[in-house]
C-alpha cells in the first residue's frame, strides 16, 4: 500500500497539493499509520542524539518530525467535513484514538521533554529570533499542558480521556449533520409558497427534480434552503414546522447528542483538573489574549448590558409592527425573520431580495479577487492542474503582483451537498513554512453553503452570504499571506481570541460603494448596484442589532458556563441550557436546546473561546476605523496591517503585533460606537476586556 498509495508518495500537483484524483477511503488509515511509525522514529533520533539539545536538533526537529502524519490527517478531517461519508466517519472512530495516542506518546516523553526542558531552561542565553522564540514557549508550554509534569498513573488517565475525547467531537458533528439531512420539507400545492422568492422556489424544485418528483418542491436544513422559509414563507405552519426542525437538530431523536454533550463537558473538565486547573475554561484561557475567565465575563457582561434592553426595544418594534399587519400577537420565534424583513423594508424602503440578483457568484468572486488585488496587491488565477475532491470546487494559484511571487495555493468550495457539514470555515491542507527540508507556500480551502445554482439562473446570493464570503476569505488571505520559517506558527495559528480579526475586519468593505463597484451588477441587465440601495442597505446596517447582540453574547455565555460549572451537577442538557439562558431569552425555549447542535464548542475549537466572535469584532472595529480615516484601500495603512498582522502569525503575541500596527491598544468601546449603541464622541483607547 506504501508505493501506491497518494498520501504517502511525493505529490506530482503543483506545489505539492493533494492529489484528489488518487486518494480513495482506504488510503487513509494505511497513510496515518505510516506517518505515525515514520514519526515515532524521527523522535526515537531526537532523544538517541549524543549532542546537546539546541534549537535546532530538538525543537526543530519536533516540529518537523510529523509531516507525512500531518499531511494525511489533514486531508482526512478536511474531507470528513467537506465530503464526509459513513466509510469516512467509521474511519474517524479508528484514526482519532490512533492520532490522539501517538500525540499522548509525544507529550507524555520523559525523555523527549527532558531535550526540550534543557533548551528552555537555557533560553535567555540563546540568540533567538521573536519567532524562535515564541515557538520555543509555545512548545514548552505543549508539553506541559500536555501532561509532562504529571506521574505515571495520572499520565495513563489522561491518555484514556484524550482518546476518548478524540472521537467524540467527530460523532457529535455527524450527529448534528445525519439529524438534518434526514428532514425534508416537501410542498405539492404551489399556493403554499406565497411569499417565498422565486429563486428560492426554482432551487426547492430542482431539489425535487433530483429526487425524482416533478410535482413538488423541496425545502432541507441547508440554510441556503431553510433561510427563504423562515424569512418569506406567508403560510405562518410552514414556518413554524421547518424553524422547529432547525432548532432541534441532534435532540430528541435517534441522533440525539445530549448524552454526548454531558460525557464531553465531563471528560474536559477532568481533564483540566488533572492538569491541576480549576476547570476547562481556566485551562483554554490560559493561552488566549483574555487571560482569565473573570476577563471574558466582564467582557461579555458589558456587552449583554448594551445589547439587552436594545434586543427588548427590538422584540417590541417587531411586535408592535406584527400587530398592526394583523400577525400574531405574540409573536414567537419563527415570526422573527419573517416580520424583521417586513418591518425592514417598511422602514428602509428595500427587501434583501432586492439586493441579492445584484450578487451573481461568479461575479462575486471576481470582484472580491479585485477587492484583494486593490487592497494588498494579490492575484487570483484558475488552474485545473489541480485535481479537487468534488466537481464544484476549483482551485487558483495565488500571486503577489509586485513581484509575480507566488504566494500560494486556493481552493473554493461553495454548495450544499450530502455529507458536508453545515456552516463555512476556512481551512489549510498544509500551512506555510518549513515542510519537506523548504520553506513552501501554504495550500488554503474556504468551504461554503450557498445558494446554488437553478436551471435558468446563476448562484445569487444573499448579503449574509456576501459578507460570509469576505469573512472567510479574510482567513484565506491570512494564511496565504503569512512569511514565517515554521508551519506552527504560520497564519491563523494565532490565540484564538486574535483569529477572527483578519475574518471580520473584511466584512466592513462589504458595505462600502468603492467596494460593492467593484462587482455588484445586476445578473442580468449589468447595471451597476443602484447608489440608493446601497444607502439603504447601511441605513438597516444597525437593524435589529440588539437582537443579533444579545444572541452572539448569550451562546458566548453559554459556553463558558459549560465550561466553568461542576459536570457532576448537570443532569440534563435542555434543562442546564434553560437555566444559564433564561437571563437572555426573549422567548421560551420551544425546541431543542441550542447545545446538542452546537458543533462550534463540541465538536470545533471554540470551547471556553465563543467569545472571541465578540472579543475580535472590538479589534475589527477599531482596525477598520482606520482605513475609514486613511482610506479604503490606502496603501500604507494596508502594508502595515499586511506586514504586522497578517505576513506574522502566530509568531509574536497578537497584543505586540496589533499594538505596532495600530500604534496603541484597541478601543474598547469601537464596537458599540459601530453598533449605535453608544454616543459616537465617546472615546477611550486602552486595553480590550
Amino acid at each position: 500500500m506504501t508505493n501506491t498509495n497518494p498520501l504517502l508518495t511525493p505529490s506530482d500537483v503543483p506545489n505539492m497539493a493533494p492529489a484528489f484524483d488518487k486518494i480513495r477511503e482506504e488510503h487513509f488509515l494505511p497513510a496515518v499509520e505510516a506517518g505515525i511509525e515514520e514519526a515515532r522514529k524521527n523522535i526515537a533520533a531526537i532523544k538517541a542524539n549524543k549532542d546537546a539539545p539546541t534549537f535546532e536538533n530538538t525543537i526543530v526537529a519536533l516540529e518537523t518530525a510529523s509531516e507525512t502524519l500531518g499531511a494525511a490527517s489533514g486531508v482526512f478531517y478536511n474531507m470528513l467535513s467537506a465530503n464526509g461519508t459513513d466509510g469516512l466517519q467509521a474511519l474517524s472512530d479508528k484514526i482519532g484514538p490512533l492520532s490522539a495516542n501517538f500525540s499522548s506518546d509525544v507529550s507524555l516523553d520523559p525523555d523527549l521533554f527532558a531535550r526540550v526542558k534543557a533548551v528552555w531552561d537555557q533560553r535567555d542565553t540563546l540568540s533567538l529570533t521573536p519567532e524562535q522564540s515564541r515557538m520555543l514557549d509555545e512548545t514548552y508550554k505543549g508539553f506541559v499542558r500536555g501532561g509532562a509534569l504529571l506521574n505515571d498513573a495520572d499520565k495513563a488517565k489522561l491518555r484514556e480521556m484524550n482518546e476518548r475525547l478524540s472521537t467524540m467531537g467527530p460523532a457529535f458533528s455527524n450527529n448534528v449533520k445525519k439529524s438534518a439531512e434526514k428532514f425534508e420539507l416537501w410542498i405539492t400545492d404551489e399556493s403554499d409558497l406565497s411569499g417565498i422568492p422565486d429563486g428560492a422556489r426554482a432551487v426547492a424544485r430542482q431539489m425535487a427534480e433530483e429526487k425524482g418528483r416533478n410535482d413538488a418542491w423541496l425545502f432541507t436544513l441547508d440554510f441556503p434552503s431553510y433561510l427563504p422559509v423562515v424569512q418569506y414563507a406567508d403560510k405562518r405552519s410552514l414556518r413554524e414546522k421547518i424553524w422547529r426542525a432547525f432548532a432541534s437538530r441532534a435532540y430528541g431523536d435517534e441522533f440525539d447528542n445530549s448524552q454526548m454533550v454531558l460525557d464531553i463537558v465531563t471528560l474536559r473538565d477532568a481533564r483540566a483538573k488533572l492538569l491541576g486547573y480549576n476547570d476547562h475554561a481556566a485551562y483554554v484561557l490560559e493561552q488566549r489574549m483574555a487571560r482569565t475567565e473573570d476577563e471574558v465575563r466582564a467582557f461579555l457582561t458589558k456587552l449583554k448590558n448594551a445589547y439587552k434592553p436594545a434586543a427588548e426595544k427590538d422584540l417590541k418594534m417587531l411586535q408592535d409592527f406584527a400587530r398592526k399587519a394583523g400577525g400574531p400577537d405574540p409573536i414567537q420565534p419563527w415570526d422573527v425573520a419573517y416580520y424583521g424583513e417586513k418591518l425592514k423594508q417598511d422602514l428602509f424602503k428595500f427587501s434583501s431580495e432586492d439586493l441579492r440578483p445584484y450578487f451573481p457568484l461568479d461575479n462575486v468572486l471576481k470582484g472580491v479577487f479585485q477587492h484583494f488585488t486593490k487592497l494588498f496587491n494579490l492575484r487570483f488565477v484558475a488552474n485545473d492542474k489541480y485535481p479537487v475532491w468534488h466537481p464544484d470546487v476549483t482551485a487558483y494559484d495565488v500571486f503577489d503582483n509586485d513581484s509575480n511571487k507566488f504566494m500560494g495555493t486556493f481552493y473554493a468550495d461553495f454548495f450544499p451537498r450530502t455529507g458536508k457539514k453545515d456552516g463555512a470555515w476556512m481551512t489549510a491542507f498544509r500551512d506555510q513554512g518549513l515542510y519537506r527540508g523548504e520553506v513552501r507556500r501554504p495550500v488554503i480551502a474556504i468551504v461554503c453553503n450557498f445558494t446554488k445554482p437553478a436551471k435558468d439562473q446563476p448562484s445569487l446570493l444573499t448579503f449574509d452570504e456576501l459578507l460570509t464570503l469576505f469573512h472567510e476569505m479574510g482567513h484565506a488571505i491570512h494564511g496565504m499571506l503569512s512569511d514565517v520559517t515554521y508551519m506552527s506558527m504560520a497564519g491563523t495559528n494565532v490565540l484564538w481570541d486574535f483569529v477572527e480579526l483578519p475574518s471580520q475586519v473584511q466584512e466592513n468593505w462589504a458595505y462600502t460603494s468603492e467596494t460593492l463597484d467593484l462587482f455588484a451588477a445586476h445578473y442580468k441587465t449589468g447595471e451597476k448596484i443602484p447608489a440608493d440601495l446601497v444607502k439603504k442597505l447601511n441605513d438597516a446596517k444597525n437593524f435589529m442589532g440588539g437582537w443579533a447582540g444579545l444572541r452572539q453574547v448569550s451562546f458566548a455565555l453559554l459556553d463558558m458556563a459549560w465550561h466553568t460549572a461542576n459536570p457532576s451537577t448537570i443532569k440534563d442538557t435542555a434543562t442546564f441550557e434553560d437555566s444559564v439562558m433564561k437571563d437572555m431569552s426573549l422567548f421560551p425555549r420551544l425546541a431543542g436546546p441550542q447545545s446538542t447542535a452546537f458543533s462550534h464548542l463540541f465538536a470545533g475549537g471554540y470551547s471556553a473561546g465563543y467569545y472571541s466572535y465578540k472579543w475580535a469584532e472590538v479589534l475589527d472595529a477599531d482596525t477598520f476605523a482606520l482605513f475609514e480615516e486613511k482610506g479604503l484601500y490606502d496603501q500604507e495603512t494596508a502594508k502595515a496591517y499586511k506586514a504586522e498582522i497578517l505576513s506574522r502569525g502566530g509568531s509574536e503575541h497578537p497584543q505586540v503585533l496589533y499594538v505596532r500596527f495600530r500604534g496603541r491598544d484597541a478601543d474598547p468601546d469601537a464596537l458599540l460606537r459601530r453598533e449605535g449603541l453608544l454616543d459616537p464622541a465617546q472615546t477611550s483607547p486602552g486595553q480590550v476586556a
